[in-house]
């Protein structure tokens, strides 16, 4: 006889945030996300859903939308003893359907598993086709200027993706 595990995908909240916080810190620190304290959790707390498995917080995940019909699914985390059991692919999924619902048509990653999301039906891109977030968030980062991160991206719909307006490029001669 099978076991049989409940897993349930839910929008975070206010009593998660130390939990999604614990869950991130460890790959913060190894440079595989981006640090996030607890206040910027709090303050982008309705970006995030997480992955519950019998009762107990086993993932996160969270979508960050640049423009009128482009998101970012980022800070996708499982925990070890989680992995392989589908909790990351659920995650996706929701986080997917998630940004549907909102109106959005095209969903990207900056990743080191690309594989996994290659299997989620994610197509490997160029980090410079994605200027909203190299213009925005990487050019902060300390390995911006020798990034070994993987874009991916997955079309949702078939809405034109119309870029930020707001987004002005510089580059310097």
């Amino acid at each position: 006889m099978m076991n049989e595990h409940a897993v349930l995908v839910r929008s975070a909240k206010a009593a998660d945030v130390a939990h999604i916080h614990a869950l991130l810190k460890p790959l913060a620190q190894q440079d595989i996300i981006l640090q996030r304290d607890e206040d910027n959790i709090f303050q982008h707390l309705q970006e995030f859903l997480v992955a519950e498995y019998d009762g107990h917080i086993a993932g996160v995940v969270c979508a960050h939308i640049y423009g009128k019909n482009l998101a970012e699914l980022r800070s996708l985390v499982v925990i070890p003893a989680y992995q392989k059991l589908g909790v990351g692919k659920m995650l996706v999924e929701a986080c997917e359907q998630w940004v549907t619902e909102l109106g959005v048509a095209k969903i990207f990653a900056l990743t080191y598993v690309t594989g996994f999301f290659l299997k989620q039906g994610y197509v490997q891109v160029s980090k410079e086709s994605l200027p909203q977030k190299v213009w925005t968030v990487c050019v902060h980062c300390a390995r911006f200027a020798d990034c070994d991160e993987v874009a991916v991206e997955k079309v949702l719909s078939d809405a034109p993706i119309e870029p930020m307006s707001n987004l002005l490029v510089h580059v310097a001669a």
